[in-house]
C-alpha cells in the first residue's frame, strides 16, 4: 500500500510535542513491514544542518493563494525506509518559531495543504491513502473533496485524520480562509466549516475524513461527551461509526533500560540491581539526599493546567509532608515554575525542578524515580507513563484518556494491575492514592517488585499500534474498491453519467384486446353503479385547445451534498 502522512512536525527533524513521535515513530514501523510510506512536511528554518546537507532538491512550483502566486520547492531525504518531503518557502516556514506567533497561521498551513495536493504528481507519488495528523493538515481532506474532486488522478485517494489533542482547532476567520483558499460560501455551515463564526481547520479534518482516529480509545469516546467535545461533540458523534481510538506507542528501542547510554547503570525486569544505581546518581546529579530509602515521586510535563499541576499546588504541602523527595522536569506557565522554586526553597535537599528540555535528564529521572506522577485533567494518549513503567517505575495517574487505557490500578483481591490510580478531578483524592501507593512502597516490597516487572514487560511497541493501522487502513481500501454513487460538485451540478439502457416501452393500452364485461343487470342500485364505475381505469382528459398540456409532477431540486 502507498500511504502519504502529512504533519506540521516529524522527529528527528522538529518536535513541540507528542506529534513528532507519533509520525517519526509510526511511518518506518509501517515501512519495514513493506509498504511504501512517505512522510510530506513543512522546512522549517531549525531542522538541524545534518539533515538539510542531506536533502535533494525535487521539484518547485507555484502555489495559488487567492491572488498571490507563492513559490514551493520540495526537498527530499531517504532515512530509515522512509521517504521525506519538505516544502519549502522560507517566507512561512524560515521564521525562528514553528507556531502561532506570527497571526498569518492559516496563510501558512493553507499554503501546506494545497502545496502537498499539488506536488503529488510531480514528485510523483500519488498515494493510495493520505494520512493526516491534526488541525495543520486538516484542510487537505477537505481541498480533496471539495476542489480536487473530479480528477483522475486524485478521486481514488482515500483519507484519514487523526486528532492527537481536540483543544487545538485552528480557528480563524472566514474572509481570511476564503481569501487563500477560494472556498465557497456553501461549505461554510454549521455542518461543514463553519466554527461559531469562524473556519476550523481540525472541523475540515472531521468532516471530510474518510475514517478518523484520536490517540487512545477512552480518548475516542471521551471527545463525544460535552465535557472533552471542545464543542465539537456533537460533530464527533454524529461520526461516531468513522471514529476509532488506537493507543500510541512508544520507541522501545530507544527507551530501552537494558541499553540505555544515558543511565548509570543498566538493568532489566528479572535483575533490577542497576536500578538503585541509577537513583543514587539521580540523586547526586540534582542535589538531593543520598537517601536509598526515600521513594522519589516523579513528574515530567509541560508544566499547565492540562497535565493537573493545580491538583499539586492545592496539595504540594501534605505531599511533602510525607517522606518523600521531589522531581520535577519541564517548562511550562509561571504559575508552576514559580510553584516549584519556592517547593525548592522550602523543602531544601527534597525538592529538585528543572525548567529545560533534556531528553538525557529526561531518560535518568524515568530510571532513578521510584513513582511517577500523573494527575492530567485530559490526556489524549499520554507518552511519560508508558515510558516511566519501561524503566520500572510506578505510575501514579487519573483515569482519563490514554492513562486509563495504559493503568489499571492495582487489585489486592485479584492481584490484577500495574500502578495506581484515582478517577474524580481533586486534589486529595489524587494525595490517598499517592498516599496508598507509599504504603505498598514502604510494606508490601514484594507486591512492588511484581508491579515493577508487569509494566517493565508490557508491550507499549509501535509494532501494536501499526497493526491496528494497517487493519483500519485495509478496511478502507476496500471499501473504496467499491464503486460509489455519483455525487453533485461543490457547485451543485451533478457528475455526468453514462447513459443507461433505454426502459422498454410499456405496451398502448388501446393495442390490448378488449375484455368482456356482464352486461349490466336492469334493477342496479345507483351504489353499485358508481361502484362499478370506480373499479374502471380513469380516462384522461384531453387537454382544453391552445393550451399546453400540464407536467406529469414537480421537478426535484437538486441536493448538494458533499
Amino acid at each position: 500500500m502507498k500511504i502519504l502522512f502529512t504533519a506540521s512536525e516529524c522527529v528527528p527533524f522538529v518536535k513541540t510535542g507528542g506529534l513528532a513521535d507519533v509520525v517519526g515513530s509510526l511511518a518506518p514501523v509501517l515501512a519495514a513491514q513493506g509498504h511504501d510510506v512517505r512522510v510530506v512536511l513543512p522546512k522549517y528554518g531549525s531542522i538541524p544542518e545534518q539533515y538539510e546537507r542531506l536533502m535533494i532538491h525535487t521539484v518547485d512550483f507555484e502555489v495559488n493563494l487567492g491572488w498571490r502566486r507563492q513559490y514551493c520547492g520540495v526537498e527530499q531525504l531517504e532515512l530509515n525506509g522512509v521517504t521525506y518531503y519538505f516544502m519549502d518557502n522560507r517566507y512561512y516556514f524560515g521564521r525562528n518559531y514553528i507556531y502561532g506567533m506570527g497571526g498569518d497561521e492559516y496563510e501558512r498551513f493553507a499554503f501546506f495543504c494545497r502545496g502537498v495536493l499539488n506536488a503529488l504528481p510531480l514528485i510523483p507519488f500519488m498515494p493510495d491513502l493520505i494520512h493526516a495528523h491534526d488541525w495543520q493538515a486538516g484542510m487537505i481532506p477537505a481541498l480533496l473533496r471539495i476542489q480536487y474532486r473530479g480528477l483522475p488522478k486524485y478521486d481514488p485517494i482515500r483519507t484519514v485524520f487523526t486528532i492527537h489533542n481536540l483543544r487545538y482547532q485552528g480557528v480563524f476567520g472566514i474572509q481570511d480562509v476564503q481569501d487563500v483558499l477560494g472556498l465557497p460560501d456553501s461549505v461554510f455551515t454549521d455542518d461543514k466549516l463553519e466554527y461559531f463564526g469562524n473556519a476550523n481547520y481540525l472541523k475540515a479534518g472531521i468532516v471530510y475524513a474518510d475514517e478518523i482516529t484520536t490517540v487512545s480509545p477512552t480518548y475516542a469516546g471521551e471527545i463525544q461527551t460535552a465535557y472533552y467535545g471542545e464543542n465539537l461533540d456533537g460533530l464527533l458523534r454524529a461520526r461516531d461509526n468513522h471514529l476509532t481510538g488506537i493507543l500510541n506507542g512508544i520507541d522501545v528501542k530507544e527507551y530501552n533500560p537494558a541499553t540505555d547510554s544515558h543511565l548509570a547503570a543498566t538493568y532489566t525486569a528479572d535483575d533490577l540491581s542497576g536500578k538503585a544505581a541509577c537513583k543514587r546518581a539521580l540523586q547526586e546529579e540534582l542535589g538531593l539526599a543520598r537517601r536509598p530509602e526515600a521513594p522519589i515521586v516523579a513528574m515530567v510535563s509541560r508544566l499547565s493546567n492540562q497535565k493537573g499541576l493545580d491538583l499539586v499546588d492545592y496539595v504540594i504541602s501534605d505531599i511533602m509532608h510525607e517522606d518523600i523527595q521531589f522531581v520535577c522536569l519541564g517548562m511550562g506557565e509561571a504559575r508552576y515554575v514559580n510553584l516549584f522554586n519556592w517547593a525548592e526553597q522550602n523543602y531544601p535537599g527534597r525538592v529538585a525542578a528543572r525548567f529545560v528540555m533534556d531528553s538525557a535528564l529526561a531518560h535518568r529521572i524515568y530510571a532513578g524515580a521510584d513513582l511517577f506522577l500523573m494527575p492530567s485533567s485530559f490526556e489524549p494518549c499520554g507518552l511519560s507513563q508508558m515510558l516511566a513503567m519501561r524503566y520500572g517505575t510506578i505510575p501514579v495517574v487519573r483515569e482519563t484518556g490514554g492513562l486509563k487505557d495504559t493503568v489499571l490500578s492495582y487489585n489486592e483481591v485479584s492481584g490484577e494491575g500495574n500502578g495506581f490510580s484515582f478517577l474524580n478531578y481533586n486534589a486529595h483524592d489524587m494525595l490517598h492514592v499517592l498516599q496508598r501507593a507509599l504504603h505498598f512502597y514502604w510494606n508490601k516490597k514484594d507486591v512492588w517488585q511484581l508491579l515493577q516487572r508487569r509494566g517493565m514487560m508490557q508491550d507499549f511497541s509501535w509494532e501494536s499500534s501499526a497493526r491496528h493501522y494497517l487493519g483500519l487502513y485495509g478496511a478502507l481500501a476496500t471499501r473504496a474498491a467499491v464503486p460509489a454513487a455519483p455525487q453533485p460538485r461543490e457547485n451543485g451540478n451533478p457528475e455526468p453519467e453514462k447513459p443507461g439502457p433505454k426502459p422498454r416501452a410499456k405496451p398502448d393500452p388501446a393495442s390490448r384486446p378488449a375484455k368482456k364485461t356482464a352486461a349490466p343487470k336492469p334493477a342496479a342500485s345507483k351504489a353499485a353503479a358508481a361502484k362499478t364505475a370506480a373499479k374502471a381505469p380513469p380516462r384522461a382528459k384531453d387537454p382544453p385547445a391552445g393550451k399546453p398540456a400540464a407536467k406529469a409532477g414537480k421537478a426535484k431540486k437538486d441536493l448538494k451534498t458533499e
